[in-house]
Formats: structure tokens, C-alpha cells, sequence
């Protein structure tokens, strides 16, 4: 059997790994356009900043240690025109000699992956424009930014964000832009988490802005935006992705309407004897249910190995993807996982947040960091939905835990349930994931009810009463407008100063006095509503 992979980074490479330990007989050629194999292209950001000091580094294999260890012939600088699926052939061309041949194949593997997004701005074609999508593109973003002073990103997703970090590292003065109000896959009451960071580390940041053209000038360009004009050295374009599919279109396979190759559970296409992986495919969220582009490196390793199951003879299928991810911003690292507030929203679910900030190990224990996690799920069965969480250590492990909640079809009641590993250097008794069930079991039995930061400038004073439950020196650092001051400890010995007939809603650093506060009020036949994230939440948001 004669196996041709177009793509040789997650998908195709793990690909050609896995058919080659599955079949020692098997013909299988590697076709990449790149000078490269198997590289590490979630990591092209942090060799640009110098984090990752070795070009080699990057790559986890090269064709000669494929060949090596595998047998597998891997043909760099080298693409596929085109597709004959008559007579199953493929045509390629040398890049760097022009010249074009035909391969057969009795089976072909399509990992093409994704390219960047590059709208048609006026001087987009300008050469102090960057992407950085292959590991030459790292190479060539590097030996600029040794050479200049200030740069200018645009796009607030991961490759953005991490790029942009990594120019400030280096002592670059860096500008992003950012077409949307919030940065990276967070929801916007999250994300300001990291725009705090952001901003706390000298980048200037901003948000809501559309970029409109490019334009050199005396050795720089111009970055025009519909609020301003931006002069840097150079400008690195990170808007986002889209999934390089023109080859499987030109050979009339399927794909959906945003581009994606339509493949099956086994990762076969409209063509019995093509396999899609990777980036360039429609897979399905575990969560909710779509099909959708879910550009990430783990998908792109599992669908690449059940394709290779699949060929080889092996029957193996793709479950879906929880879209589970993470991205270190400075000392942060922020994280999401399953489906957004804002997706939830456009699936029209009736869903409910909870929220909590809990340290990521035993507080008494030395080193303990802080973390705001958020929990989405459906309101009549509280079955999960995703997640996000900032903070410093620990929270990758969250989220984790919190993606394999949703993919699973758990409740907030197997949250409660859910053990944990425990000892004082590495979580609590109480797992902050345990305590993100505990507040929506609550809030599902009718024990809390809660109000967002958002809401809590519409409050109307008249019916009601905003209480600050902090200490006198808390408060010194700031309240919410029309609050009073009542510490929690104090609450009950003034019950009698507050008016029975308004509703009394409460707040706190984090949420967690405010709850107790919450069922103190409630305990006494008071109307009350806690705010979801406490003083520290509405401060980010405002």
C-alpha cells in the first residue's frame, strides 16, 4: 500500500508515525512545502522572543531522522498542485527548482493545516508586514525585531497575544490592535483580567479598533486604524486563520461553508480513498454539538492518528473536540474550554455562569497564587457547558479538569462529586473546581441568587440597597457608587437599619463573605442578590 500525506506538522506527521507502527509494509511519503517537518508551531513565538534559543529546538523530527527511524521518505520544499482522483495521482512541484512531477498513491492523507487571514488592506503587501504561520516566518520575524525599536500587532488572539509578549521581552515598544472589545477566546468580563496584565506590562493596548491600511514611511509603516494612525518599525498580522482548503476544492471534495473539508468520524472525505486531519477539516464540539474549524495541535495529532488507524485497517473514529486551550500572557496564563457566554448566546441555551477566585493550593501553605474561574452551564439540567480561568499556577489543570466535564455530559452535581488529588503544596480539600459546582448546585436549589458586575450600575436605589460587606481599610482602595459600608462580621447587629421592603444586594472582595452575607439576609427574610465575582470582577470591568 502507497500512502501520500500533503502536510507534515500535527496531523500529517502523526499521521505517517502512527500508519508506518501499524503497517512495517506500507510505501509512505511525506509532501511539505515548508523547508520543514514536524515542527513545534505553537512554540514560533517564543523563539522570536529568544525564550527558545535554538533554531533545531523547534523541530521535534527532520526527513533524515524520519527516515531513519521510520522508513519514511519526507519531501520538504515540495507542494501539491493538484489532485487526480481518476486516475489517483498527485501533482507536485519543487519550489525550488519549478520543476513538476506526479505521484500515485492507493491511499492520500490531506493536513494541509490553515493559513493566515490577510485581508486586501491598502499596503497589505508592504515587506515590514509579518505573519508568523511556518518556522521561516519565526526566523524572519526574529532578525527584524533584533534590528528595530517599536512593533505593532494586530490581533488579540494567541498567536497576537504571545507574539507581542515576546516582543516586549526583547524591549520593543509594542502596540496592539484589536478589532474586537476584549482579547483571546475569553468572554469580556474574563478577558479584562488580561488587559490589566496587559497594560501593567507597558503595551499599549487597543481595543474596539479596525485596522483600514498600511502605508511606509522613511524607513517604517504606518498601521491606519478608524481611530488612528500607528508608526513602527515593523507590524505583525495575527487576525486569525482559515483553513487552506483550495486543493481538496479544486478536486471537488466536500467542504462546508466556511471552507473546512467535510470528513467523517474515521476523518474520510467525500472520496473513499482521501483522508482530511488537522486544521483544514470540520470536526465536531463535543459540547454543542457543531461542526466547525477547531484549529489547535491536539485535535490536529488525534484526527491524523484515526486516519491512520483507519487506512491501516484498525476501526477508530473521532469523538469530537472540547476546544480546550491555554495561552501564557506575562505572569498569567488564561484559559477556556467547551462553549463561550458568548456562544452559549448565539445557541440561544438558557445557561448560567458561576464564578469564584480561589488559590490554586492550600492558602496556609507557602507560594499559594490567586485564580477567577468561570463556570457556563444550562439552568434546568446544569449539565456543563465550558469554562475559563485566569490566574498563575495551577489553572491549566482546571481547566482541564473542567473541559473533560463538558465533554463528558457531567452535571455541576458531578462537579461537587468529583475527587480530586489533595495535599496542601498542590490544591484543598475543597478542589476550586468542587467549589465552582458547589455555587452552581446553590444557585440551581434556589440557596443564591446572584447579580452580574454590569447589572450592578442599573441598580435602582430607590427599591433597593447596595451593601459593601468589606472591611473600613478594604473599602480605602475603593466601592461601587451609592454602596454602604457593612462588614460582614457586623452584618447581623444591623439588620434593623435596613429597610425590609428593598431588595439588599451584596458584595465583597470575591464573592465568598458576600455569600454568607447572602444567606444572613436571606436567613432573616430579607430579599438579597450576591455579585457574581465580587468587587475584584467589577473592578476589572470598569
Amino acid at each position: 500500500m502507497k500512502v501520500l500525506i500533503i502536510g507534515g506538522v500535527a496531523a500529517g506527521a502523526s499521521a505517517a508515525a502512527r500508519l508506518r507502527r501499524l503497517d512495517e509494509s506500507a510505501e509512505i511519503i511525506i509532501i511539505e512545502r515548508s523547508g520543514y517537518i514536524s515542527y513545534a508551531n505553537c512554540g514560533l513565538p517564543y523563539y522570536v522572543g529568544g525564550v527558545i534559543e535554538s533554531r533545531s529546538a523547534l523541530t521535534l523530527q527532520t526527513p533524515e531522522s524520519f527516515w531513519s527511524r521510520f522508513r519514511i521518505e519526507a519531501r520538504v520544499k515540495t507542494e501539491a498542485v493538484s489532485i487526480d482522483r481518476k486516475t489517483k495521482t498527485v501533482l507536485l512541484r519543487n519550489i525550488e527548482t519549478g520543476k513538476e512531477y506526479t505521484e500515485t498513491y492507493d491511499k492520500l492523507i490531506l493536513a494541509p493545516g490553515a493559513e493566515a487571514i490577510q485581508p486586501p488592506f491598502p499596503g497589505i503587501e508592504s515587506s515590514r508586514i509579518y505573519k508568523l504561520r511556518h518556522t521561516e516566518d519565526a526566523f524572519i520575524l526574529r532578525d527584524a525585531a533584533l534590528e528595530a525599536r517599536k512593533a505593532v500587532v494586530i490581533g488579540g488572539g494567541f498567536i497576537g497575544l504571545e507574539t507581542a509578549e515576546n516582543l516586549s521581552h526583547m524591549g520593543l515598544d509594542v502596540t496592539i490592535i484589536q478589532l474586537l472589545d476584549h482579547v483571546s477566546n475569553l468572554s469580556p468580563d474574563m478577558a479584562a483580567i488580561i488587559h490589566d496584565e496587559i497594560r501593567k506590562n507597558g503595551i499599549d493596548l487597543h481595543l474596539g479598533e479596525g485596522v483600514k491600511a498600511f502605508e511606509e514611511r522613511n524607513g517604517a509603516i504606518a498601521v491606519i486604524t478608524d481611530k488612528g494612525e500607528y508608526e513602527a518599525d515593523f507590524a505583525v498580522l495575527a487576525i486569525g486563520v482559515k483553513p487552506d482548503s483550495k486543493l481538496a476544492k479544486d478536486a471537488g471534495l466536500e467542504t462546508d461553508g466556511k471552507g473546512s473539508i467535510i470528513v467523517s468520524d474515521t476523518m474520510r472525505t467525500s472520496d473513499p480513498d482521501i483522508y482530511a486531519a488537522g486544521d483544514a477539516v470540520a470536526i465536531r464540539n463535543a459540547v454543542s454539538g457543531e461542526t466547525g474549524m477547531i484549529a489547535l495541535a491536539g485535535p490536529a495529532n488525534k484526527e491524523g492518528r484515526i486516519a491512520a488507524d483507519n487506512i491501516a485497517g484498525y476501526e477508530s473514529r473521532y469523538r469530537g473536540a472540547s476546544g480546550v486551550s491555554a495561552m501564557k500572557i506575562f505572569s498569567l496564563t488564561a484559559a477556556s474550554a467547551g462553549i463561550t457566554e458568548e456562544n452559549a448566546k448565539r445557541l440561544g441555551l438558557d445557561y448560567d455562569v458561576a464564578m469564584t477566585y480561589q488559590a490554586d493550593h492550600a492558602s496556609y501553605y507557602p507560594g499559594s497564587q490567586m485564580m477567577m474561574l468561570k463556570l457556563i452551564y444550562e439552568k434546568t439540567t446544569g449539565r456543563v457547558l465550558g469554562g475559563e480561568a485566569v490566574g498563575r499556577t495551577g489553572t491549566d489543570k482546571r481547566i482541564d479538569r473542567i473541559s473533560m466535564a463538558a465533554a463528558m455530559g457531567m452535571t455541576v452535581e458531578d462537579l461537587v462529586d468529583l475527587d480530586f488529588a489533595y495535599a496542601p503544596p498542590y490544591s484543598s480539600a475543597k478542589d476550586p473546581v468542587n467549589i465552582l459546582g458547589y455555587i452552581a448546585s446553590n444557585k440551581m436549589k434556589g440557596i443564591l441568587e446572584e447579580f452580574r458586575p454590569d447589572e450592578a450600575d442599573t441598580i435602582d436605589f430607590q427599591s433597593s440597597i447596595l451593601v459593601d460587606l468589606r472591611t473600613p481599610e478594604e473599602v480605602k482602595g475603593g466601592m461601587i457608587d451609592g454602596a454602604v459600608n457593612i462588614p460582614l462580621d457586623e452584618l447581623r447587629d444591623n439588620l434593623d437599619k435596613l429597610d425590609r421592603t428593598k431588595t439588599i444586594y451584596v458584595y465583597c472582595r470575591s464573592g465568598q463573605r458576600s455569600y454568607i452575607g447572602y444567606r444572613i439576609l436571606r436567613g432573616h427574610g430579607f430579599r438579597a442578590r450576591s455579585l457574581t465575582g465580587g468587587y475584584l470582577m467589577y473592578s476589572y470591568t470598569h
